[in-house]
């Protein structure tokens, strides 16, 4: 969508006309999307900045979302300098000095902007993006208006003659709206080569009634013009381009931003939400592929089983510290069996019945899993969905996420103090990020039967593994968990690093301890190799 100084002018007018006189509560700025909520007690005022979906749209009232400034005051109007594409709303205080506050919204090419300013001197007080150059644009500096054009017809009318002098000699091509262009106000790329299709009378005739719509002198003909770049919408429509009336020019602008597919409805809701949104649907279709897998490639418990009757009974064929070892099964066929070299052939008998019932328990939870995990894949997708046709409010939103589906506090984008990874089971691990971010982990993030894991005699990060059900995680869940501490962990290059576990409800702050040291109590150990491989298999995001 492009502007140009007649479009903001009637735009201008629009607003002021729908808008005077309206009390302001809050606005709320999302510089990450480019764009600002003005919310009014009678309606909420979006603009978009971004070249792919700029616009200005009037909303239903809208509660202030949190992270929303006061600005209680009254819009006194709106406004574009002659010949400019720049709106200004003016607002009065209703208390709080200074008591005049303006909001300057440019749609000059290559430097779009949005600027609110304080005072008559209007020092900018938020900026969305810094300008240096001729007129800089700095918060803390007064913001100033471009020098004006002064071209031709700005302030008034221009004759016949006049307008015949100038345009009679110009061709339709590059440098006759370039010289038209150079010499009379409202004229811009969008209407420049349609009034020099005309002969000179009618093109003059065309651009005065523009002036006349750009001056308030009357009324706009709302269009949508059908160009080569899309729709267009626009004051009245020009000679030799397709169009269609519009009830109003915040109607048009909304019909083209929906032709694009920008959005199905414009939204209120912050682009950072709607990346968390994101990032816990990818989440979630990531554990439900995991799952999926895991289901499809579980073993056969009964081979384990049968692995362990074999070592049982074949007990005085079974060397102490070996990896590996070559048995008669009981049809007689040779089996090569592996070891543990530091178990005891009775204990490596275990293992495998160990295993064998890890398979089946895994067997038995894994469907209902894989279920659970496509149910949620798919209320997040329909609440992406919803988000996407504007059929969804923040405060919905957010209270649909889990909070380890968030960057930060709020949405400000600040990380949260750990890394979140999935263990095979499907518990959700926490890893540390640092000695401050350890003692937040462990003692805010985390719940009292929860396990608590930690490289032994080492610096490194606190890890959690999530566990509200009574007796000990599965085996594997916890190593997995050891595997990420060892990792995170100044001891990540040994071959097999001791890691101590105990429930986080067993875990103390010492008095004036510094940050990440704590006193573990009924800690019990497991030895772990650190293996990179493992850590990238196990992210959650």
């Amino acid at each position: 969508m492009r502007w140009d100084a007649p479009l903001l002018a009637s735009l201008a007018r629009t607003l002021d006309d729908r808008l005077r006189g309206a009390r302001l509560r809050a606005v709320a700025p999302d510089f990450d999307a480019q764009r600002m909520a003005l919310h009014f007690r009678e309606a909420t005022l979006l603009i978009r900045l971004h070249p792919n979906e700029a616009g200005v749209f009037l909303l239903d009232a809208a509660e202030p979302p949190p992270e929303a400034r006061p600005l209680a005051s009254k819009l006194r109007g709106v406004s574009t300098p002659a010949d400019d594409r720049i709106l200004i709303f003016s607002f009065l205080r209703v208390r709080g000095r200074p008591a005049e506050a303006d909001l300057v919204v440019e749609w000059i090419t290559n430097r779009h902007n949005l600027v609110l300013t304080e005072g008559p001197d209007r020092i900018a007080r938020m900026v969305f993006h810094t300008r240096d150059g001729d007129r800089p644009v700095r918060q803390g500096q007064p913001w100033r208006l471009p020098e004006p054009q002064l071209r031709e017809g700005r302030d008034g009318p221009v004759s016949l003659e006049r307008w015949r002098e100038v345009v009679g000699a110009l061709e339709p091509g590059r440098e006759g709206r370039r010289a038209l262009l150079s010499t009379f106000a409202w004229t811009s790329p969008l209407n420049a080569a349609a009034l020099l299709r005309l002969d000179p009378e009618e093109g003059w005739r065309r651009w005065s009634e523009l002036g006349a719509i750009a001056r308030g002198e009357r009324d706009p003909d709302p269009v949508l013009l059908d160009t080569d770049r899309g729709l267009q919408p626009y004051p009245l429509a020009l000679p030799g381009a397709a169009h269609r009336p519009m009830a109003s020019l915040l109607a048009a602008i909304e019909e083209a931003t929906r032709a694009r597919g920008v959005e199905a409805a414009p939204t209120l809701i912050p682009a950072s939400l709607l990346d968390r949104l994101d990032r816990h649907l990818e989440s979630l279709r990531a554990r439900c592929a995991r799952l999926e897998e895991q289901l499809d490639t579980v073993p056969d418990p009964d081979r384990e089983q049968a692995l362990g009757d074999l070592i049982l009974a074949r007990y005085a064929d079974v060397p102490q510290g070996v990896a590996r070892v070559t048995l008669t099964d009981f049809e007689g066929a040779a089996v090569e069996v592996s070891l543990d070299p530091t178990l005891s052939p009775h204990e490596n008998a275990r293992a495998r019945y160990d295993e064998a019932a890890r398979i089946r328990r895994a067997a038995e939870r894994l469907p209902g899993l894989v279920a659970e995990a496509r149910t949620a894949w798919e209320a997040a997708a329909s609440l992406r969905e919803r988000a996407d046709a504007g059929d969804v409010t923040a405060d919905e939103l957010r209270s649909a996420l889990p909070d380890t589906a968030t960057g930060g506090s709020g949405d400000t984008g600040a990380p949260l103090p750990y890394r979140r990874y999935t263990s095979s089971g499907g518990l959700e691990i926490r890893v540390g990020r640092g000695s401050r971010r350890n003692d937040d982990l462990t003692f805010r993030h985390s719940a009292p039967d929860d396990i608590w894991l930690h490289a032994r005699d080492v610096a490194g990060a606190h890890v959690i593994l999530r566990w509200p059900h009574d007796g000990n995680p599965p085996a594997r869940d916890l190593a997995e968990a050891a595997v990420l501490a060892a990792l995170g962990s100044k001891a990540r290059t040994s071959g097999s690093v001791p890691v101590d576990w105990t429930r986080r409800k067993y875990v103390r702050k010492p008095r004036k301890a510094p940050p990440g040291l704590v006193t573990p109590g009924r800690v019990q150990t497991v030895f772990v190799e650190p293996d990179p491989r493992l850590e990238v298999k196990l992210r959650a995001e």
